[in-house]
């Protein structure tokens, strides 16, 4: 049905009446009138789920209460008009408390009544009708089944498998890999092809909010509860109730906290700061990382009972170097959503550009490489995308680059030297490098404050 089309089902005994307004309705080519003569009738059709049904309470075989009723048990989004003879208040506020839209009374006045509620549940259905439409292209492109993420090699075939698992259950996920592995859409597609799809997704990362102030957002709070708390605000954990909560870099989560998350997952229960009120939630896990969180526990900045509590399903997310070929894919798929998107003639790596991606160790894994072929996209003159397009970052070629030696490093020694060599071939800007990279320039100015990293003046930068 189309957005702006509604369709209108009128229960009325009398026939005249009936007629009448079935006709008044009909005039807008928006509506779609089917009239009936009885509850039997319209029972018999309300699997249909109509947009509205415009009641006559009192009907030969059934009452507007009890009719009503059935109505919202069968068809909960439909939406009830009463129009009734009888004008006592009381009856049309128990009416309304029972779900009905709206109660008019059989008078001179009825259409025109009738016409100013319908105009208002019109605009309320194509509204609705829009956000449907868009939950079902957000569930599509996060669906892994229609290749939101792309990729043949077995490492993430073993990925596919299991989260189509995680999609089936309502276990608790614990996504992890390097950073830019695409831990969040992996999270959403198991949201999106779960039973909870249509209801919220809600991410969180903790590594993203002030240490003082992740209570409040994970849990809520009330007016006043402590300075600069001027409303009641509602927290992540309700804000997902019957849907799921993403909580990403959960390694990150002061240990103060973690007893009070443990708590709340054990108990399926929330206290706002400054309430004393219990708030029921029903609501999924999923957590991801970049540490590893056994280690976290060894050195005891994270709770043992809460790893154990989130470990759930746990899906390794592989670095993009580990991927072969899956590399030319996500880059087709950037590459043509980036030119489609921007007006751009459609463009193909060349073999060497092929080549080049290859042998790159994507320190930055995906996100890195869509950073990549998109600056590529627009640097190129012509339909092809050749390697001179992607040297532009001046990342090495092969990991040998960053460790000539062979020595064997730990991941923050690797990544200590990408940075380091990044600085050293762009300038030492550290804006150009944050961007390349697509880490926070904060992250780069406490490596080079804690000696980590070395920044050295570009003799043109010098006064």
């Amino acid at each position: 049905m189309k957005t702006n089309t509604c369709s209108i089902y009128v229960v009325e005994d009398d026939p005249l009446y009936g007629s009448l307004v079935e006709h008044y309705l009909s005039l807008n080519p928006d509506f779609q009138v089917k009239r009936f003569n009885s509850a039997t009738e319209l029972l018999k059709c309300l699997h249909e789920k109509p947009d509205v049904i415009t009641l006559d309470y009192s009907l030969p075989d059934s009452t507007g209460d009890k009719l009503l009723q059935q109505i919202k048990e069968q068809s909960p989004e439909t939406n009830v008009i009463m129009i009734s003879g009888q004008d006592e208040i009381q009856v049309a506020i128990d009416l309304l408390q029972k779900g009905a839209h709206d109660y008019i009374v059989k008078n001179e006045e009825t259409e025109g009544r009738l016409r100013i509620s319908l105009q208002r549940l019109k605009k309320d259905i194509a509204r609705k009708r829009e956000l449907e439409s868009l939950k079902t292209e957000v569930a599509r492109k996060y669906d892994f089944k229609f290749k939101s993420m792309i990729g043949t090699s077995p490492a993430i075939k073993r990925v596919f498998d299991l989260l189509e698992k995680a999609s089936a259950t309502n276990i608790t996920v614990s996504i992890t890999g390097e950073t830019g592995t695409g831990k969040e859409v992996a999270a959403k597609s198991i949201h999106f092809n779960s039973p909870r799809k249509n209801k919220p997704f809600v991410a969180v990362n903790i590594a993203a909010i002030p240490r003082d102030l992740i209570e409040s957002e994970l849990f809520g709070h009330e007016k006043g509860s402590f300075t600069g708390a001027v409303s009641r605000r509602i927290g992540k954990f309700e804000e997902a109730h019957k849907g799921t909560l993403f909580l990403d870099e959960i390694g990150e989560l002061d240990i103060n906290l973690q007893a009070k998350l443990l708590r709340v997952l054990q108990e399926k229960e929330i206290t706002r700061i400054g309430s004393n009120e219990i708030v029921k939630i029903d609501v999924r896990i999923l957590v991801a990382t970049h540490k590893n969180l056994l280690a976290e526990v060894k050195k005891g900045t994270f709770r043992e009972d809460l790893y154990y509590r989130l470990l759930g399903l746990p899906i390794l997310l592989p670095p993009l170097r580990e991927r072969g070929n899956d590399i030319l894919l996500i880059a087709k798929s950037f590459i043509d959503a980036f030119c489609q998107e921007n007006g751009l003639t459609e463009k193909q790596l060349s073999v060497e550009a092929k080549k080049q991606l290859l042998q790159h160790p994507f320190p930055g894994n995906i996100r890195q490489l869509k950073s990549l072929v998109e600056l590529a996209c627009v640097l190129s003159n012509t339909d092809a995308i050749l390697p001179e397009h992607l040297e532009d970052v001046q990342m090495p070629t092969r990991v040998e680059e960053l460790n000539p030696l062979g020595v064997s490093l730990s991941l923050k020694q690797h990544t200590c030297r990408i940075i380091q060599h990044c600085l050293d071939n762009n300038e030492y800007d550290v804006m150009k490098v944050a961007q390349i990279l697509e880490i926070g320039k904060s992250t780069i100015y406490r490596m080079i404050n804690n000696g980590e990293l070395v920044l050295y003046k570009h003799p043109s930068k010098i006064a």
